[in-house]
């Protein structure tokens, strides 16, 4: 496995997470009788209790969140940092505190079913190939793509669902961060995409869901009781 200076983490927990419903941000909404967010760091924790976490949090919930640490007994060491007005600005604070000689990898708060195999997985590989590697999970359902008001059915099979962590070597990643925002990068692929970083496939899972609804909510409660299984 990777040697332990060389491997990193930056969960993204810089928005407001609104769709989710509830007066605070969803990364802060309890799963399991826990704060989300926890459970996020705790699985890359026990991947290895070793790696380096930095965490985004929206400006003005440091003081928040050290309450909720306080409140349940959260000892997991991991550096807080601000997020930006995008989640390109939130991740490219994040990397501030990344050294170019890091393995890194860039995940949601919102996934906290991340498994120790995909973990594992996507660290390897970007420390074996030494590129960016994203996991991703086959589409199921039948879909369309739309221009105005003509639409055409896409072949399903060729597409694939994109989730996190995706992981980079560090000096890549920062670098390709440098670069100014723009609309098209939505995850930290399409950034170090546009700046020439090679990226890889590897398979993810099913289970690596993002929280983004209500309903996603209730979902999350039942993977947390089926993984207590």
């Amino acid at each position: 496995m990777i040697p332990e200076q060389h491997f990193s983490v930056v969960i993204v927990a810089g928005g407001k997470g609104l769709r989710a419903g509830g007066e605070i941000p969803k990364q802060f909404r309890l799963i399991g009788g826990k704060p989300m967010l926890m459970r996020t760091i705790e699985a890359f924790y026990n991947f290895d209790y070793r790696i380096r976490i930095v965490v985004v949090l929206p400006e003005g919930f440091s003081n928040f969140w050290n309450e909720l640490c306080e409140k349940h007994d959260f000892r997991i060491a991991h550096t807080i940092v601000n997020g930006g007005e995008t989640r390109f600005h939130s991740v490219k604070n994040g990397l501030s505190e990344i050294s170019e000689d890091e393995i890194v990898g860039i995940h949601d708060a919102a996934r906290p079913f991340v498994s120790k195999k995909v973990i594992e997985r996507c660290y390897k590989e970007a420390f074996d190939f030494r590129c960016g590697i994203i996991p991703v999970i086959e589409e199921k359902n039948s879909v369309r793509i739309t221009t105005g008001y003509e639409h055409k059915p896409l072949d399903r099979t060729r597409l694939r669902l994109v989730q996190t962590p995706q992981v980079f070597p560090g000096d890549l990643l920062k670098n390709a961060y440098e670069t100014p925002y723009r609309e098209e990068f939505t995850d930290d692929a399409s950034v170090a995409e546009d700046d020439g970083v090679q990226i890889k496939l590897v398979e993810g899972d099913e289970k690596n869901i993002k929280i983004t609804t209500p309903l996603d909510l209730e979902f999350a409660e039942f993977i947390f009781r089926d993984n207590l299984n």
